[in-house]
């Protein structure tokens, strides 16, 4: 068996989180025919996902985006190209989001 291991920080809080993560799961079921369970929690969310030769998690943090696979013998041979799949829908997903800018929101004191 192949694993694959993603982490991904971000500064989205949980509530943005979740919806970046459920709009991925949206694609993993429809792209790859995935069946996924969302399990929400008072401090993070799992998203399961399992399909014939996959098995895995995603975790959802206020902070960071943690998943974790398991590839069955016959598709642990395209482990490359699946986390690179993975990978891009995630890192696509963020991208499309506004960066908070360090300091942003801070008043500076007037001397």
């Amino acid at each position: 068996m192949a694993d694959i291991k993603i982490h991904r920080e971000h500064d989205l809080g949980l509530s943005r989180a979740r919806e970046i993560a459920w709009a991925w799961a949206e694609q993993a079921e429809s792209k790859f025919d995935m069946s996924c369970t969302v399990l929400e929690g008072k401090t993070s969310d799992t998203v399961e996902f399992v399909r014939s030769g996959v098995k895995g998690q995603l975790i959802v943090a206020p902070d960071h985006f943690e998943l974790e696979a398991k590839l069955g013998l016959l598709l642990g041979a395209f482990k490359g190209q699946i986390e690179r799949e993975i990978e891009g829908a995630l890192d696509a997903l963020l991208a499309a989001e506004p960066t908070k800018k360090k300091g942003a929101g801070k008043k500076s004191k007037a001397g």
